[in-house]
């Protein structure tokens, strides 16, 4: 079983972040992983993606052509993405910052107020923790315990009181 998930936006939305957690979860459950960030010079507000690969098998490649997931955070990331996710694979999309549906009838859709919902409920720059949550609920890559022990190792021991704030925009995103 193989996850080759795109998680993409502008710089300064978590998009790194986003990535980072999935990865250590992975680790702790054990999973082979690799996880490829990537982010334009200007970073916050240029743009930025992260490429996580989560694997039962050793992983070749840290370059993904076709995500089987794919959390878009803005419009050109869903206007780069979306025709590269596979058949049957699932997007999972900001559509308090995207304008349009996606136009494909053979993948799985989740569009989440991640934006609009972050910004009224705790600060925008949050809308990643809420997308992460779309994305669990969405596709069971991983439980919610199994996350939190990934929020746990990507949270600094200097900001580890924002482990819980991170799980309940997460746990957020789940319910939706």
């Amino acid at each position: 079983m193989t996850d080759n998930i795109i998680i993409a936006g502008f710089g300064g939305q978590g998009i790194l972040f986003a990535g980072k957690i999935l990865a250590y979860t992975a680790l702790v459950k054990g999973k082979q992983l690799s996880w490829l960030p990537s982010y334009g010079p200007e970073m916050r507000g240029g743009t930025a993606n992260c490429h996580v690969i989560i694997s039962d098998e050793p992983v070749a490649s840290p370059i993904i052509t076709e995500p089987n997931i794919l959390i878009s955070m803005n419009k050109p990331s869903l206007e780069k993405f979306e025709n590269t996710v596979v058949s049957g694979g699932t997007i999972i999309y900001d559509k308090s910052l995207i304008d349009r549906e996606v136009e494909r009838d053979d993948v799985k859709v989740a569009a989440v107020e991640a934006t609009g919902i972050a910004t009224a409920e705790a600060k925008a720059n949050m809308a990643n923790m809420i997308m992460l949550g779309a994305l669990i609920k969405a596709t069971n890559v991983f439980t919610l315990d199994e996350i939190r022990a990934g929020v746990e190792k990507a949270v600094p021991p200097t900001k580890k009181d924002l482990v819980d704030y991170n799980m309940k925009l997460i746990e957020r995103g789940y319910n939706l």
